[in-house]
């Protein structure tokens, strides 16, 4: 229910409409003026304000009090109550869409993702302007538009290309050919404010907007984050510098705009960075993904589903442009002035955050043979995790060294990561040599802490599968170093937060349980896991021995607050597994990565379909098949019986003619010639009554009847 208006006054908060409540943009502009104190209007007639006097700008007897009450539009009802949201409207017409419009002191715009809200806005503004005489106060009506309006514009200087774009410069601009509709948008816009002082327009010109979550770069991001891909694609040569602002600075930008009402009426809303799409990517890359790019052809853009013409035409645009009054006329508390490069970190943890892709990182511990492996390919499985073993480890870290000593490029400047990469390398082979095939402590915890400090683990999570082993060995995987700091300080702790578990699990059997389960072990799996005999049971003491001392690894994370998970095994029975991986489950919590894309949700639909359709088919098939037989078997129990009462039949009437014989006989010598010379009499007296004289015929002549 929609809360009361409150009376306009000069330091009332503003009825603000935003249309296309749910895009990514007008949700993130909405939530950011949602939070927006109360402040006094503009210092003067040209809006502007000096940095010292921005704290002076909070009502004093109004601190804390929302500036801004939010309403406007959805394409549907969200799953949600948005509370930043007053009033949401879903599928209005346009009467009622002009009543809610004419209700807000401030009308809001952004047409800079679909294409579809160009006409709705030129409507909006068109009808606004109309209805000027019957204003109850000033508006203002503010269009977030793009810097696509400017794709196709001039160089500033041919001679100088380094010359940028700046707002003064708006009437020379030249649209993208798919923009046209957009920079007449702009012209209507700019035109409706010109005629009444009760009606101030605006344009603001969006950079490509990154941040919270991210939508034009979502794609590189979320391929990146994946980790599914060895290098991300960069579409085109890469060298096209592209405009951009977070989102963030694009809200506070409009909230500027509606307190100080600048005189200017076309800004450009961009940062400082002019990047180039290579850099952007090789950045998001490197913080995110594998770290490499490749280019690729600009058609190739195309086949990607996750990015829509209006994205791939903004991802190629070139335009080097400076946001000349936003440095003159506003005093901003930027977020990322420096551009999405120079301060990747602060977004890619937006970015997590946002969407909710936090890692899960877990350690299983247990007793040898106890299921260890098995149970941390299913938390892999149902977590999407990556399994971190040390004999896997290892031979990928192996691996990995000759391969970047075998593509060394002298050219390309990789000398010295290569020699280096054949130091550790030599390393490694030299410890496994002494040790039997395997690696001395500091080498192997050096080669587990690189695997879990990579991009892939960090991202989505991983399973430390039997290791650390000791608490001297947790204590030097999990020590964190100075650098280890995301914000840039030191760390107070000894441990680093991002790699150590967040869950341990402790499995444990009776040693007989394990004992029996060896024993029961197919022999190939014996000597894959080394479980021979004495062997096994060496192994086991072993154990048993290193943690019935005081300083465990178990005890090491106790010390830090995680608290394990114990977990008795006691049957190998499937049920008992299900419940045990249920609890497991029910400790760790929901997934925190992505879920299936549109198209893996309907991949995934038509199998489901497709599993139903045949479980269908086959039993309308088997169905058929027992209708079929039911008919068979009725159809040859209807012959048989049929042929049965046929035969009792045939033998009823043979019974039945042996037995009439006599009687038929006694009738035709003694009954049938008196009754037969009755009837010729009764023929020639025609009686009155016939039955009467036939009775009384043959009662006179009853001399041949055998009583």
């Amino acid at each position: 229910m929609a809360e009361p208006r409150m009376a306009r006054g000069a330091h009332t908060p503003k009825r603000v409409f935003i249309n296309n409540m749910d895009s990514y943009a007008s949700q993130h502009i909405a939530k950011f003026l949602s939070e927006c104190e109360l402040r006094a209007g503009p210092a003067g007639p040209e809006g502007e304000m000096k940095a010292e006097d921005e704290e002076d700008r909070l009502v004093p007897d109004q601190r804390g009090e929302r500036a801004f009450h939010l309403v406007g539009t959805a394409s549907d009802k969200p799953e949600e109550d948005r509370q930043y949201v007053l009033e949401e409207y879903v599928q209005l017409n346009k009467d009622e869409l002009l009543s809610r419009l004419m209700d807000c002191d401030v009308v809001i715009y952004n047409v800079t993702q679909h294409g579809d809200q160009v006409e709705e806005a030129s409507w909006a503004v068109s009808a606004l302007h109309d209805k000027i005489r019957h204003f109850s106060g000033p508006k203002m009506f503010i269009l977030i538009s793009t810097v696509m309006t400017w794709a196709c514009s001039k160089s500033v200087d041919p001679e100088d290309l380094d010359l940028p774009f700046t707002d003064e410069m708006f009437r020379r601009r030249r649209a993208h050919r798919n923009f046209k509709q957009h920079i007449e948008l702009e012209k209507r816009v700019v035109k409706m404010g010109k005629t009444n002082e009760m009606f101030s327009t605006y344009v603001v010109a969006s950079g490509l907007q990154y941040g919270m979550g991210e939508q034009v770069l979502h794609f590189f991001f979320k391929t990146s984050w994946l980790g599914g891909e060895q290098e991300i694609p960069v579409f085109g040569d890469g060298k096209n510098i592209v405009p951009m602002i977070h989102i963030k600075d694009l809200a506070s930008v409009i909230q500027n705009v509606i307190e100080l009402q600048p005189k200017p009426y076309y800004l450009l809303a961009v940062d400082d960075s002019n990047s180039t799409m290579e850099d952007i990517v090789k950045t998001i890359a490197s913080v995110l993904g594998p770290g490499k790019i490749q280019k690729k052809p600009i058609e190739e853009a195309f086949h990607v589903q996750d990015l829509s013409v209006m994205e791939i035409d903004s991802l190629l645009v070139n335009l080097r442009m400076e946001a000349v009054h936003l440095k003159t006329l506003f005093s901003m508390n930027w977020s990322c002035e420096s551009g999405l490069v120079e301060n990747m970190a602060l977004v890619v943890e937006e970015y997590r955050q946002t969407r909710g892709l936090l890692p899960v990182r877990l350690c299983v511990l247990g007793p040898p043979a106890v299921g260890k492996r098995t149970v941390s390919k299913q938390i892999c499985e149902h977590y999407k995790l990556h399994h971190i073993t040390l004999k896997e480890t290892i031979s990928e870290t192996i691996s990995q060294l000759e391969k970047a000593v075998q593509n060394a490029d002298p050219d390309a400047g990789t000398e010295d990561s290569a020699a280096e990469a054949q130091e550790l390398l030599n390393s490694l082979k030299d410890s496994m040599e002494k040790n039997g095939g395997l690696l001395d402590e500091q080498l192997l915890v050096k080669v587990v802490k690189d695997k879990l400090m990579s991009n892939p683990c960090r991202n989505q999570g991983f399973v430390l599968d039997s290791f650390p082993k000791t608490c001297e060995q947790a204590k030097e995987l999990f020590y964190a170093e100075e650098h280890d700091s995301e914000d840039g300080t030191s760390l107070t702790s000894s441990y680093s937060k991002r790699i150590t578990p967040e869950f341990v699990l402790c499995l444990d059997a009776s040693d007989s349980f394990l004992k029996d389960r060896v024993m029961n072990l197919p022999e190939k799996q014996v000597q894959e896991h080394n479980y021979e005999q004495e062997h096994f049971l060496r192994q086991l003491a072993t154990y048993r021995e290193s943690n019935a001392e005081d300083d465990t690894v178990v005890n090491y994370f106790e010390e830090l607050d995680i608290s394990p998970l114990y977990l008795e095994i006691t049957s190998s029975n499937e049920p008992d597994g299900l419940l045990l991986m249920q609890k497991i489950f029910h400790t760790v919590g929901q997934p925190r990565n992505y879920g299936p894309n549109s198209q893996e949700v309907q991949k995934e639909e038509r199998r489901r379909a497709e599993v139903r359709m045949r479980r269908e088919a086959m039993e309308q098939a088997e169905e058929e098949k027992r209708e079929a037989e039911e008919a068979r078997h009725r159809a040859a129990h209807w012959e048989e019986w049929t042929k049965g009462l046929e035969e009792e039949r045939q033998q009823e009437e043979e019974l039945l003619e042996v037995q009439s014989v006599p009687m038929r006989n006694y009738l035709m010598e003694h009954v049938m010639p008196t009754l037969t010379q009755g009837l010729i009499e009764c023929c020639t007296a025609k009686p009155q009554d016939p039955v009467d004289f036939l009775a009384e015929y043959l009662i006179k002549n009853n001399s041949n009847f055998n009583y």
